[in-house]
């Protein structure tokens, strides 16, 4: 009897499935008759951006003063540390950075770190990095102690954590540029305002994993404090904060590293001479091979903070801590030794004060010229690869496949009988997917193959407001159904709905590729120990690089464009499938892989229907962070002609319309977390079969 109630509601679902595709080609197919089904009519857009200005208009009003006050008050420190960073000898500056290298991951570390820097002395960019490091040394101090006080309070208040969550998630997924204009409003112009967008974009790491470190002590730590007779205080601050110091302590490591994404951002209403500026500066000039000079050094940067606090988040702690107030601290002291040394050595010898402007070396001209002469060389290898993922993937998505189609990109003309052939093909391939019991292959089959033919731009918002819908019903339940209609409704009536379209559009290709790519590698990575150890450098490379510095080498080779864009998002976006694949696989329980060999499987079987489906819900959550990456780099790609939300935000910030930029980043806030949804949703299904299955 539940098998036949089962296969009742498979094929009744199967048959509202066919509605709603049946639905949505016939809308596409009226639609050029009826305009007001493609765009939404104006008439009943609500002017919510009027709305957001007079408020953002009062708040100003109300509260500029107040703000200034504390932009003003929070430019000392600022102000400190870049004077004292610009006026510290590069020698002893190089001593400490290299001792604390040491400190955190040994010798290969100590020797990474003075590479880096030798390179920016090299380069000559040791005063403009010294200016952004004091901009990271202020703001990442600021942003762990907010981060670590909401931590802390989200933590004693499951009411404030369920307060928090959300906003963590929406200060997250919405562009740091949206709110810049009000915090430059506020703020004033000046570092000052790149200091603040630092600390609100770089604290939610540091929330979540206080939270996570507070509450992941085990009870009986705490029950032995209890025993020991420690007071309340003193049971939070001396055990369950020392035991859960190392998670909080990587809660540090990625509030510093998104403080050093914010670099480039802060530049642009900061104004300051630092990395950051140079990088943008040269990038605006199509100065290729300075900003990618320049961009290296934020990338040094990166790594070199990554790896530091990392390692000293997951040092072993010592196992008998030394008595007495110089062994306690030995190390500092010894740092602060070879400090002194080097400073009264750099007295004696002017070269180790300021290094010399005749060992400096310049590679961007060479660069350039280099640059140049591959791109001639294989320009007619690159046009060829970027037309043909652009007619036959990048336009046909977002305007049609017969709008593409022609003489000039496909070679022939598009008739009625290539229609007819088209549709002849993905009707046998939903087929043959159907009868081979993979329903869901085939509704994506014709789904994919409707979105292909006609693209998402002449897709209607009925119809696709009921194909998102019923999915987010199928996905996740009607709770999801009704977060789907509610995002469509704001899409609509926003007017933010065109521009999310050729977001998602284009994301969702990036997205797609990064997933596919990642996943194959990661797969490989786990199948192979010799190509994972070469797979993890690069991986940490695009990891920690900083996302402007990802479409410098992309402009370069192919120019702004919809293709360069794409090529920028899947590089920031590939990293996160190929960890989690690999890490799922690898962690795919050992008695069950023993359990299919003993029964004759092959390698092959084992992957594919043993460790594969295992590793699903990994899987899954490296798709899950594609898409948050891939969201949120459009944002940077707007810079090289992209035509959708992110531009919006560009065209808000440069217009100082606070509404229309404030309102593009929360579609993109929306479209990232209802895809967040829809990730999480498929998760619990996949986990759900798994512990079905066994």
């Amino acid at each position: 009897m539940a098998e036949e109630a089962k296969t009742r509601s498979d094929n009744g679902h199967l048959i509202v499935w066919a509605a709603v595709l049946a639905t949505v080609l016939a809308l596409a197919l009226v639609q050029p008759q009826f305009p007001g089904l493609k765009v939404y009519p104006a008439e009943w857009i609500l002017p919510v951006t009027d709305w957001l200005n007079a408020g953002m208009d009062w708040f100003v009003a109300a509260f500029k003063p107040v703000f200034r006050a504390l932009s003003a008050i929070m430019k000392y420190p600022l102000d400190w540390f870049s004077g004292f960073l610009g006026w510290l000898p590069w020698s002893v500056g190089m001593v400490v950075a290299v001792m604390i290298g040491y400190r955190a991951g040994g010798w290969p570390l100590a020797a990474f770190t003075l590479g880096a820097l030798i390179y920016i002395l090299l380069m000559g960019l040791w005063p403009d990095t010294m200016n952004s490091l004091a901009l990271v040394a202020v703001s990442v101090p600021l942003a762990v102690a907010l981060g670590f006080a909401l931590g802390v309070w989200g933590f004693l208040s499951p009411r404030v954590e369920r307060f928090l969550t959300p906003l963590m998630d929406i200060t997250q997924t919405v562009p740091a540029f949206a709110y810049l204009l009000p915090i430059l409003i506020l703020f004033g112009f000046g570092p000052v305002v790149g200091l603040i967008a630092g600390i609100i974009f770089a604290f939610p790491p540091m929330v979540k994993n206080t939270i996570v470190g507070l509450r992941g002590v085990p009870s009986d730590i705490i029950e032995s404090g209890l025993m020991s007779g420690a007071t309340k205080g003193q049971l939070f601050l001396l055990v369950r904060c020392r035991a859960g110091l190392r998670q909080i302590l990587l809660g540090v490591n990625q509030t510093t590293m998104a403080a050093l994404n914010m670099i480039i951002v802060a530049s642009i209403i900061g104004g300051s001479e630092d990395i950051g500026w140079r990088v943008l500066s040269t990038l605006r000039k199509a100065e290729f091979g300075e900003s990618l000079v320049a961009g290296i050094v934020i990338a040094l940067m990166a790594m070199v903070l990554d790896r530091i606090t990392y390692g000293l988040a997951t040092r072993a702690p010592d196992t008998a801590p030394p008595q007495g107030f110089a062994q306690r601290h030995r190390f500092a002291l010894t740092v602060l030794g070879a400090a002194v040394l080097a400073y009264l050595a750099a007295r004696v010898f002017p070269a180790l004060q300021t290094w010399p402007e005749i060992w400096t070396f310049d590679p961007a001209g060479p660069l350039n010229a280099g640059i140049e002469a591959f791109v001639l060389w294989a320009k007619p290898v690159l046009d060829s690869v970027k037309n043909f993922i652009i007619f036959t993937l990048v336009l046909p998505l977002k305007i049609g496949l017969l709008n593409v189609v022609g003489p000039f990109t496909w070679g022939f003309t598009a008739t009625i009988w290539h229609a007819v052939g088209y549709a002849a093909l993905v009707v046998f391939s939903a087929g043959y997917a159907l009868s081979r019991g993979r329903t869901g292959l085939a509704i994506a089959v014709i789904t994919f193959g409707l979105i292909l033919f006609f693209g998402f731009t002449n897709l209607t918002w009925p119809g696709a407001s009921l194909l998102l819908i019923w999915f987010g019903y199928r996905s996740g339940g009607l709770r999801l159904a009704l977060w789907t209609a509610a995002a469509m409704v704001f899409m609509l009536t926003t007017g933010s709905y065109e521009k999310a379209v050729l977001s998602v559009q284009l994301s969702g290709l990036a997205v797609a590729a990064s997933f596919l790519i990642g996943t194959g590698l990661g797969i490989a990575a786990a199948e192979s120990d010799r190509f994972s150890r070469i797979l993890r450098p690069i991986n940490d490379t695009l990891q920690t690089m900083p996302v402007f510095v990802l479409l410098i080498p992309v402009i370069m080779i192919f120019k702004i464009g919809e293709f360069s864009a794409l090529l920028a998002i899947i590089l920031y976006a590939v990293v996160a499938p190929i960890r989690y694949a690999e890490y799922g696989l690898r962690n795919v329980s050992k008695e069950v892989i023993e359990a299919g060999t003993s029964m004759g499987a092959t390698k092959v079987q084992l992957l594919w229907r043993v460790k594969v489906p295992l590793a699903m819900p990994n899987i899954m959550l490296g798709l899950n962070q594609a898409i948050m990456f891939g969201i949120s780099m459009l944002v940077i790609t707007a810079l090289v002609g992209t035509d959708e939300l992110g531009q919006i935000i560009y065209i808000g910030l440069s217009k100082g319309n606070f509404g229309i930029g404030f309102l593009a980043g929360i579609a993109m806030a929306v479209i990232a977390l209802l895809a967040d949804q829809f990730c999480r949703a498929w998760q619990r299904r996949i986990e759900t079969k798994l512990e079905g299955a066994a």
